[in-house]
């Protein structure tokens, strides 16, 4: 079973879901625990997360009570803020592939980026990805269209803010998919033909990889087909947040509010090697020339 990390008290911060500035009266107060503003806390019966993060304050608070104090800083829990960022930055995460020249570093990288964007869409396209297809941490389902065409598509993400985008791109596109909020992390509820993740396995800790690859192998049927995007090793370069050594990175919205999430950069041998140690009978990991990797590997 896994075990949240403890939630750091916050004397000041920035309400983890509506960004506003905040300070506490004492290290007893529920807000510097959860990181919410009491508005939020006072929301928090109508919205899963909120509920969720405010139970996990009320636990840390309480074993920070029971316990002697602790002189070293407690971890974030970058679960929790990972999700929290994801939903709130759902109006503003397609332009990653929109806003190419930022996102790359400069016009000539940008069109380098638009290039190697379509290359992986093509080689997207050819997979033979057919019969029931799961796609995991869909985000705003902006491959969503193109397995769709594919097969019968099921898209989950653990934030219901970036499916509403989702679902809004589909129907724009005249495609239907089962959309429904799940974690990547829950077991599997049946065997598929076709398992897709774009852009999530560099979210996923090195010392879960293993742990993950073998859930992604238990989604699919006898020869079923896992298929997944990502950036690859090598592009922390254009990451000025990421911390190599802890495998994190921090992102900034439009709006100023920062979160530390999990961010790590694999590279090719390294997740093909990680396939066939989790049981695919065969494993194909390729790369762009800059950018991306493109992963391939079969039950």
């Amino acid at each position: 079973m896994r075990v949240a990390p403890p939630l750091p008290f916050r004397e000041t911060f920035d309400c983890l879901w509506c960004g506003r500035a905040h300070r506490t009266r004492s290290d007893a107060d529920l807000e510097g625990w959860a990181a919410l503003c009491p508005d939020c806390v006072g929301r928090a019966g109508d919205n899963g997360f909120l509920r969720y993060r405010l139970r996990q304050a009320l636990e840390e608070r309480s074993r920070a009570t029971d316990a002697p104090s602790q002189p070293t800083e407690q971890p974030v829990d970058l679960d929790a803020d990972m999700k929290a960022y994801y939903a709130a930055r759902a109006p503003e995460y397609d332009e990653v592939y929109l806003r190419r020249e930022e996102a790359s570093g400069g016009p000539v990288l940008g069109l380098w980026f638009e290039r190697e964007l379509d290359e992986m869409t093509q080689w997207l396209d050819a997979l033979p990805l057919r019969g029931e297809i799961v796609e995991l941490a869909a985000g705003t389902g902006w491959w969503s269209p193109l397995l769709a065409q594919k097969g019968e598509l099921s898209i989950y993400d653990i934030a219901s803010e970036p499916l509403d985008i989702a679902r809004r791109r589909l129907v724009a596109h005249g495609l239907r998919a089962h959309i429904h909020v799940r974690d990547a992390w829950q077991e599997p509820d049946r065997q598929v033909d076709a398992l897709f993740c774009g852009f999530w396995l560099s979210h996923v800790a090195r010392e879960r990889l293993d742990d993950f690859l073998r859930l992604a192998g238990r989604w699919l049927k006898p020869e079923g087909r896992f298929a997944f995007l990502d950036e690859r090793a090598g592009t922390e370069a254009v990451d000025p947040g990421a911390d190599a050594g802890s495998g994190t990175s921090v992102r900034r919205l439009a709006d100023g509010r920062e979160f530390r999430i999990r961010k790590v950069y694999y590279g090719p041998d390294e997740l093909r090697l990680a396939l066939l140690r989790a049981g695919f009978a065969r494993a194909e990991v390729r790369t762009t020339e800059r950018f991306f990797l493109m992963g391939s590997a079969e039950r």
